[in-house]
């Protein structure tokens, strides 16, 4: 992959912060979510955009208490799956809520 990838130092800090974590450098961890968006057949048409998007996804994870904010703890061992199922419980609730409260009205 031959690509420049042009952020915000903050967001750079947030990839290091990441790939530490992961025992990788910010060029793996950049390289391995190109290809794993590849093999999910993501648009990768802004690259750039969508590391910004997985930045703030993992400092929200950490507000949520979802990933361990000790940078001591690898991210292999985070639940992925359980993240997944959490989530989707909480979204089927909210869209339950705004549903009901649509028929309300």
């Amino acid at each position: 992959m031959a690509t420049s990838v042009r952020m915000e130092n903050f967001y750079w800090g947030v990839l290091e912060e990441i790939a530490g974590r992961g025992g990788m450098t910010c060029n793996q961890v950049i390289t391995k979510l190109w290809f794993e968006s590849m093999d999910a057949d993501h648009d990768l048409g802004n690259f750039t955009s969508f590391l910004r998007v997985c930045c703030g996804r993992y400092l929200a994870l950490i507000a949520q208490g979802e990933i361990s904010n000790n940078l001591q703890d690898p991210l292999g061992n985070v639940d992925s799956a359980g993240i997944l199922a959490r989530e989707g419980m909480r979204r089927a609730k909210a869209q339950g809520a705004c549903l009901q409260t649509v028929a309300t009205r």
